[in-house]
């Protein structure tokens, strides 16, 4: 039998995981967190090492959240087991234009 890629969920709060290998579409990988527990679910796309895929839907303008905290914001629907990166989603960080006021991101 062949040894699934794994995947870490960082924070329970996580609607991505982080991939450690290179993943084809159709794959199936492992998601691990951080108690232990782990899911397997099946890739959507071809996926780099250390990119991240959806673990459940995220709609276009739902926040997407790693380490417990959000990282972006969807620019389109994302199913689960999708790749997760710029070409789906806008940045946050370092934007002082999203910031809400009274609020540093």
């Amino acid at each position: 039998m062949q040894e699934l890629e794994k995947a870490i969920k960082n924070h329970e709060a996580d609607n991505v995981a982080t991939l450690f290998g290179e993943v084809k579409a159709g794959a199936r990988v492992r998601v691990l967190d951080k108690k232990g527990s782990a899911v397997e679910m099946t890739v959507k796309d071809d996926i780099p090492y250390g990119h991240k895929i959806a673990l459940a839907p995220i709609a276009k303008g739902q926040e997407v959240t790693k380490y417990g905290e959000e990282i972006g914001v969807a620019t389109a629907a994302i199913a689960a087991g999708e790749h997760v990166h710029v070409h789906n989603i806008d940045s946050i960080r370092g934007r002082g234009d999203w910031a809400k006021k009274g609020e540093a991101r």
